[in-house]
């Protein structure tokens, strides 16, 4: 039990209703970096400040919040119930300041934005950049575009797009123009109960030709020597997920976007598939109303919730930092 005194201390930590405390946007950005990325070392890179500042910034919360924000796991850290309750609200909290910094500073911004990316980002990051964008820049039109990356390459190319996203696997990422956002691992995606059957050919389920996935997963499995055959193909990811969801076969994408339902097969004999990197293009002399949009992209990104494997390449999203 609590002593009398260990609870007035306690009480002694906690704010008051007479004196609210003011949680401070730069320390709530250290602790939302820090859980994302699995690492305080990373964050303080990503934000710009030391380690032991990011250290000084998490005990400052601890006091403020009177709550003990972290539990030790093993070798690494987990957030208590107060600490996933406290992420749930830092986030809003920043992404309230950077949406009011943009509006006041965007008031003359207007035209229109023509974005094209990776059917993965349409059903993950993009309602959250929508809303923030329009929240800040109402004038402003935007057009998006979902295609695989040879189109949206080439329409940048054309001068039908203003800015793309666009995978790059292996050691392509390195050699194509643009700004490394982020990196997630390669992984083969199966039904619930999925097992692989070594004796027979493993069933794909496949985007249809030009897919980077698809060349990756065939190159893997044929130099490891492992049979296959493809059973279904389908121009959407959409039709992907339905037919990994039917049990047709198996398929390979990153993390970022795997249905409820359908699980990530860590192990099972299947060859590795390495990484895969996401890289952002813009258009020459990119308008206002485009770097604007680039600018919140950014820190969409790097406040999107963090993906097992994923890394977030640093001054990422430092527009508002």
């Amino acid at each position: 039990m609590i002593g009398a005194r260990d609870g007035a201390q306690a009480m002694a930590k906690r704010p008051t209703m007479s004196h609210p405390t003011n949680l401070e946007i730069d320390v709530l950005r250290s602790f939302v970096a820090g859980v994302q990325l699995n690492s305080f070392a990373r964050a303080a890179k990503l934000i710009g400040r030391s380690q032991s500042a990011v250290s000084l910034h998490l005990r400052k919360l601890e006091q403020q919040t009177g709550q003990v924000l972290f539990r030790k796991a093993g070798r690494g850290l987990h957030l208590t119930d107060a600490g996933e309750t406290l992420l749930r609200y830092a986030q809003k909290l920043i992404n309230l300041n950077d949406e009011a910094l943009s509006a006041v500073a965007g008031d003359d911004v207007s035209g229109r934005v023509r974005v094209g990316l990776p059917p993965d980002l349409a059903e993950t990051w993009l309602p959250d950049l929508l809303g923030r964008f329009a929240r800040s820049h109402p004038t402003v039109a935007v057009e998006a575009r979902v295609e695989r990356n040879a189109v949206l390459l080439e329409a940048l190319d054309a001068g039908a797009l203003d800015v793309a996203l666009f995978w790059c696997l292996g050691e392509d990422g390195t050699q194509r123009p643009g700004r490394l956002l982020a990196e997630f691992p390669i992984v083969w995606i199966v039904p619930a109960g999925f097992a692989p059957d070594d004796q027979a050919r493993l069933p794909l389920v496949l985007m249809g030709a030009p897919c980077l996935f698809a060349a990756k997963a065939i190159a893997a499995l044929e130099e490891s020597g492992r049979p296959w055959r493809s059973v279904f193909t389908s121009t959407s990811l959409s039709g992907i997920w339905a037919a990994i969801s039917a049990e047709l076969g198996v398929t390979v994408r990153t993390p970022l976007s795997v249905p409820a339902g359908l699980h990530i097969l860590a192990s099972g004999g299947l060859p590795e598939l390495g990484r895969a990197s996401l890289r952002l293009r813009a258009a020459d002399a990119p308008s206002r109303s485009v770097q604007r949009f680039i600018d919140i992209l950014e820190a969409t990104v790097a406040a999107a919730p963090s993906v097992a494997g994923s890394r977030i390449a640093p001054n990422v999203g430092r527009a508002f930092a």
